[in-house]
């Protein structure tokens, strides 16, 4: 078992036709040194593992692989139906954003924040 097999995890259940980015990963998962840490990930993606590392892109949609991996995923995302224009995404079009759920239902189970404050008074001098 990997360190990395919850953000694979996460990442094989992106729909084929979305891309999600790095960040939203990181996010998702709250990893500890965010997108960059989704990166690294997503580069030691072990092979055969049936895990769809091409559907993860850069912030704002770029593809951020260098070659000759960027012409694979260009071609791998196409072949889903993302058109690709200059290296960019449509990421209003195509995001999937399954990878924010899982922080967001997190976050509403916190108690509310009542504006109150520790050590700190209210009213006038």
């Amino acid at each position: 078992m990997s360190s990395w097999d919850p953000v694979y995890k996460l990442v094989t259940k992106i729909p084929r036709g979305r891309v999600t980015t790095y960040g939203a990963l990181a996010k998702g998962l709250r990893l500890r040194g965010g997108a960059r840490a989704a990166g690294h990930a997503m580069a030691a993606c072990p092979a055969g593992k049936s895990i769809p590392w091409h559907r993860v892109v850069g912030a704002g949609g770029r593809l951020l692989i260098r070659e000759p991996q960027s012409s694979l995923q260009q071609r791998l995302l196409e072949t889903e139906g993302i058109i690709i224009d200059g290296k960019r995404v449509d990421m209003k079009k195509y995001e999937w954003s399954g990878a924010n759920a899982r922080s967001k239902s997190k976050r509403s189970a916190r108690p509310k924040d009542t504006g109150h404050r520790r050590g700190r008074t209210t009213g006038n001098k």
